[in-house]
């Protein structure tokens, strides 16, 4: 059951008050930035390769964040013509601390029995010439992405463990960084309240993205033309189809389809948004167990 504090989500930046980095930790080039367009505090980091800067959660690794929300959402854009890396620190219900990390550096899938390594590609915008399906530098016309990992299912279906909650999270560089945030809700970006209402959305676990954590969209324009919203791994039948088709485009041909657990990729698994159409995986995980929060406030 998640604890009443984290529902019905937590904005860790905010909650953590990570300005104030008395909770949190900063090396090398991380700086605080107003962005006129998303209209907030967004945080640079940046550096000569990936490890030179970061922005970590808790400030000491002995410390946990203690975070039980089955979704993690990264709000965040690569720097043009770089590499990023992130690192997340999960905890199993055995005790066992499993690192996820995701990078455009990552040319294959590489697992063990406590580090999943994860490429990520970077889509570019509709009309960007950067080809699609393939990592790398991120490309120039690199957009906002809204990135939703379900962590228990990851943490199953990669390491047939039961995931317990979330300890820490360490942003490299080169990135721009909106807000992260936990909740056990599928939050769907470009659906109203009223529109949610109608469709009756809650009954199914999908909530609209909550308004500190949405990207503006100006008049006359669509949330999914503007931003990339991608899910990883995709639940398949878990989540009503129709609604996931509202955020996902066609898939793109060639992405990896994972059938059943067990079965690792050999070739990169692609974040992309066409990911949540083409990944057919992951068995139901039962809610991860409540910890006590090390520094509720």
């Amino acid at each position: 059951v998640l604890a009443a504090w984290q529902r019905p989500y937590l904005n860790i930046f905010k909650h953590f008050r990570v300005e104030e980095w008395k909770r949190s930790a900063k090396e090398g080039d991380v700086a605080a930035l107003t962005d006129t367009r998303l209209k907030g505090t967004i945080y640079r980091i940046r550096g000569s390769n990936p490890a030179s800067s970061y922005l970590q959660l808790p400030r000491a690794g002995t410390q946990s964040l203690g975070l039980t929300g089955r979704y993690l959402y990264l709000l965040f854009r690569p720097l043009p013509h770089k590499h990023f890396l992130v690192h997340l620190d999960v905890t199993t219900e055995d005790n066992q601390v499993v690192r996820i990390s995701f990078s455009n550096l990552f040319k294959e899938f590489k697992s063990t029995a406590t580090w999943l390594q994860f490429p990520f590609v970077c889509g570019a915008a509709p009309e960007g010439t950067a080809r699609r399906g393939a990592t790398g530098a991120a490309p120039a016309d690199a957009r906002w992405t809204c990135l939703v990992l379900d962590l228990p299912s990851i943490v199953g279906l990669y390491l047939n463990r039961r995931h317990s909650h979330l300890r820490g999270v360490k942003l490299c560089s080169n990135l721009l960084v909106r807000n992260l945030c936990t909740s056990d809700l599928l939050f769907e970006p470009g659906v109203t309240f009223s529109e949610a209402r109608l469709s009756d959305l809650s009954s199914r676990g999908v909530a609209p993205m909550p308004r500190e954590l949405a990207f503006p969209v100006p008049k006359g324009h669509k949330w999914h033309d503007l931003y990339d919203y991608i899910r990883f791994p995709s639940e398949g039948s878990k989540v009503p189809h129709g609604c996931i088709r509202k955020s996902f485009p066609s898939p793109v041909a060639g992405d990896q389809v994972l059938e059943e657990p067990g079965h690792l990729p050999t070739q990169p698994v692609t974040l992309t948004r066409a990911v949540c159409d083409r990944l057919s995986l992951v068995h139901h995980i039962t809610s991860p167990k409540a910890v006590s929060a090390p520094w509720r406030s």
